[in-house]
């Protein structure tokens, strides 16, 4: 149990089930107390929950992240309580790609890592902890809204609301996805941030690695990559705080996964690109700030991608295919988990080189 009285973490949970089902010799004979918490929640769970599959390691090409400060793009164990063959079951059972929980809060520990499966059109998430992550903007967790700086409860909560439409008009979106210009979600920003209106223009017109769309967009040359369905798989959290001037700071901190086959007509072959964003939007006071209503005022965009292009900066990921891969060779950095979000961004970026293009454990 956390350190709140909630639930046991997700990641925790499903480590616990895999060590369940293999059993253990070395398990006390007295249930600790959580072991005694878990076999409670066993006896009063309705359902049991599900197994899941993960994806052996992979080769990662790591495109750069970039700060934006102050506008500034810079760029089981415990089956002693239990019965084995019980737990077992569940884990056995057809329930494999029913979806976690929503993330509220920091998991402990990245996704665990099981059999290779590869990607296919029918199952373009099969073999990644994705699999088991909401579609679109379900796998994004708003939390419960209380007044907070300038705004009541129903202001924060609509500030929430639409905060969330961005991510998902910026990142979501079929069209912008495919390459139009994300309209909907440019129009949710301020217009009176002078250095913002610059940095979109630039980002549009020439793409550069200060002037990157992909830091706050998802695109995809549609001449080159398709999407595989029109599903995106997410995971992540909203959360705020009272910002400056008694603004109602917004960071929103999300995964996504994006199947791509090759717009060639017959190519089958499926890869997922990766990008997690932070976003920290800034809900003014209107009486201090001059924005427009219903509009957020940028404070800082962060993006570490895989296999979404290392040192191309086109405004369209550039994912690589097996026959790409095998002529492009390793990368040159450090190796990074694309799923785990145990981590900030700050962490996850801290130390990251813009001259080098990483490996990732798994695709």
């Amino acid at each position: 149990m956390g350190k709140d009285g909630g639930s046991i973490p997700d990641e925790e949970w499903e480590r616990f089930l895999r060590e369940a089902e293999a059993g253990t010799r070395s398990a006390p004979k007295e249930p600790s107390a959580r072991a005694r918490m878990v076999a409670r929640r066993l006896r009063e769970e309705p359902r049991p929950p599900a197994g899941w599959r993960t994806h052996q390691p992979a080769r990662r090409r790591r495109s750069k992240g970039w700060y934006a400060v102050g506008l500034l793009v810079a760029a089981g164990l415990l089956v002693v309580a239990v019965a084995p063959e019980r737990v077992a079951g569940w884990v056995a059972g057809g329930g494999e790609s029913a979806p976690l929980a929503a993330e509220s809060h920091r998991p402990s520990e990245p996704p665990a890592t099981e059999t290779a499966q590869l990607p296919t059109v029918e199952q373009p998430f099969r073999g990644s902890p994705a699999v088991r992550w909401a579609d679109g903007a379900a796998g994004i967790h708003l939390p419960a809204a209380q007044a907070t700086g300038w705004m009541n409860k129903e202001q924060v909560e609509q500030a929430l609301d639409r905060s969330r439409d961005f991510l998902a008009e910026s990142s979501l979106d079929a069209g912008v996805l495919s390459g139009e210009r994300p309209q909907k979600a440019i129009a949710l920003i301020n217009p009176h941030q002078q250095d913002v209106k610059d940095y979109l223009a630039a980002a549009f017109r020439a793409p550069s690695r200060e002037d990157d769309p992909l830091l706050l967009f998802s695109r995809f040359e549609d001449s080159k990559v398709r999407l595989v369905g029109d599903v995106v798989k997410t995971r992540g959290r909203i959360t705020f705080r009272e910002g400056k001037r008694g603004a109602v700071e917004v960071t929103a901190d999300v995964t996504y996964v994006y199947p791509v086959v090759r717009t060639a007509e017959g190519s089958d072959e499926v890869a997922r690109t990766i990008a997690r964003r932070e976003v920290v939007m800034s809900w003014d006071d209107p009486e201090k700030v001059i924005v427009e209503p219903g509009t957020f005022s940028l404070v800082s965009y962060k993006v570490d991608t895989t296999n979404g292009g290392c040192d191309t900066y086109t405004g369209y990921f550039n994912p690589e295919f097996r026959a790409e891969r095998a002529t492009s060779g390793q990368g040159d950095g450090r190796e990074v988990d694309p799923y785990d979000r145990s981590d900030s961004m700050d962490e996850r970026m801290r130390g990251a080189d813009d001259a080098e293009c990483g490996i990732a454990t798994r695709s």
